[in-house]
């Protein structure tokens, strides 16, 4: 059974940083696709960053591009999301994502964590 339990989520002021974790179990992300995707309300979801090709390739949405570093660490099965220079509209519910893949142009994924909340003031 897949599970991905994200942390690391809060209120911060705009400018500020955030690093959001996800533990993964039950999966062999590995050798698979990571990412993180976010909602904000009344908004579709959509592709943060993912990682992929044993964690040598990263791939970020144009609007986070400098802003966020996605990583992961094999010892511990945990993928990271660090957010600096934070702006209002980072503001989202923020999904952990497990098997990710292009299709056509979005970004979807085979299993989601629950989400944890970003709040990012102005």
């Amino acid at each position: 059974q897949v599970q991905l339990v994200e942390s690391g989520g809060g209120s911060v002021q705009g400018g500020g940083s955030l690093r959001l974790s996800c533990v993964v179990s039950g999966y062999t992300y590995s050798s698979n696709s990571m990412g993180w995707f976010r909602q904000a309300p009344g908004k579709e979801r959509e592709v943060v960053a993912t990682i992929y090709n044993g964690g040598r390739s990263t791939y970020y949405a144009d609007s986070v591009k400098g802003r966020f570093t996605i990583s992961q660490n094999n010892a511990d099965n945990t993928v990271y999301l660090q957010m600096s220079s934070l702006k209002p509209e980072d503001t989202a519910m923020y999904y952990c994502a497990a098997g990710c893949y292009k299709a056509g142009s979005s970004w979807k994924s085979d299993y989601w964590g629950q989400g944890t909340q970003v709040t990012v003031s102005a």
